[in-house]
C-alpha cells in the first residue's frame, strides 16, 4: 500500500533569485520536494515534469534560469511570452503559455508556443488550429478543467469535458497531451486534494472510455503553495514560479484573474 500522503507544509518566503546558483539552488529543492512527495506515494519521481513559471520575471533573470538549465518556461500571458521570446530568441529556451487565451491572441501563440495547458472553449480550438494549419505546425495542449466550482475561474465545468475531448478530435494541428487545472484558494488541505483527485478521476473516465482522446493524459497541477500535494495526487507536470524565481510584486490577480493574492505560481 502506498505510504500516507504527507501535511502540507507552512507556506515559506520566496527570496528572489540574483545568480545562476540561486536558480540552480531553488530547482534542485523544488525538485527534492517533488521527488519526496512522489515517493510517499509510491510514485517513481520521474513522471513529474517540473515547468518554471517566468511570469513577472524580467529577461535578465531568465537568462539565469537558462543558464541554469531551464529549456522550457510558462507564462500566463501571450503579450508577455511573446515579448520575452522575441527578446530571448538566441537562447535555447521554448515557451508554455498557461494562461486564459482569447481568440485574437490565437495567431500569437500559434506562431511561437511550444504548448498551450489552458484550452477550455471550442472558439479558441477553432482559431488556434487555423492558425497553426496556416504556419505548417502542430501544438501540445492540456484542457483547463474547472474542478472547484468556482464561478470566478476559468475551465470546463467536469461533466463538459467528454463532449469538449471529443470535438477536439476534429482540430488535427492540435495534440491533446492531458488536462489541467487550479485548486480551491484554502488552507484545508482536504479540498484541494479533492480538486486534484477530481482532475485525476476525470483524466482516468477518459482513458477508459476512448483513451485517443485523451493522449498520454497528463495532469497539470500544483502550483508554488501545493504542488506537493498534486503530485501526491497524481500530477504529472507542476507549474512552479516564486519558489524558484522568488515573490513577486505584482498581484495574482493580474495573471490569475479568478485567483485572490496567495502564492499560486
Amino acid at each position: 500500500m502506498p505510504n500516507e500522503p504527507g501535511p502540507l507544509e507552512p507556506e515559506p518566503h520566496y527570496p528572489t533569485a540574483r545568480t545562476v546558483a540561486d536558480v540552480e539552488r531553488n530547482l534542485a529543492a523544488v525538485r527534492d520536494r517533488i521527488d519526496g512527495a512522489a515517493r510517499r506515494v509510491d510514485r517513481d519521481p520521474d513522471e513529474v515534469r517540473l515547468l518554471p513559471v517566468s511570469k513577472t520575471v524580467p529577461e535578465d533573470r531568465i537568462r539565469l534560469a537558462v543558464a541554469a538549465g531551464a529549456t522550457l518556461l510558462g507564462e500566463n500571458k501571450v503579450q508577455e511570452a511573446l515579448r520575452k521570446h522575441r527578446a530571448l530568441a538566441n537562447l535555447p529556451v521554448a515557451w508554455s503559455v498557461i494562461g486564459h487565451l482569447q481568440t485574437n491572441k490565437a495567431k500569437d501563440v500559434a506562431s511561437f508556443a511550444a504548448e498551450f495547458q489552458a484550452l477550455d472553449r471550442l472558439r479558441v480550438a477553432e482559431a488556434l488550429d487555423r492558425r497553426l494549419q496556416a504556419a505548417g505546425r502542430r501544438l501540445d495542449v492540456h484542457v483547463q478543467v474547472n474542478t472547484s466550482a468556482e464561478d470566478s475561474k476559468f475551465g470546463l465545468p467536469p461533466e463538459e469535458l467528454p463532449a469538449f475531448l471529443a470535438a477536439l478530435s476534429h482540430y488535427s494541428a492540435l495534440r491533446v497531451r492531458g488536462l489541467m487545472t487550479l485548486a480551491l484558494l484554502t488552507p484545508d488541505t482536504d479540498r484541494i486534494r479533492a480538486c486534484f483527485r477530481l482532475l485525476r478521476t476525470l483524466r482516468d473516465r477518459a482513458r477508459e472510455s476512448d483513451p485517443d482522446l485523451i493522449g498520454p493524459g497528463e495532469l497539470s497541477m500544483g502550483m508554488s503553495g501545493d504542488y506537493e500535494i498534486a503530485v501526491e495526487e497524481g500530477a504529472t507536470c507542476v507549474r512552479v514560479g516564486q519558489a524558484i524565481f522568488g515573490a513577486r510584486a505584482t498581484p495574482s490577480q493580474y495573471y490569475w484573474p479568478e485567483q485572490t493574492d496567495r502564492p499560486t505560481a
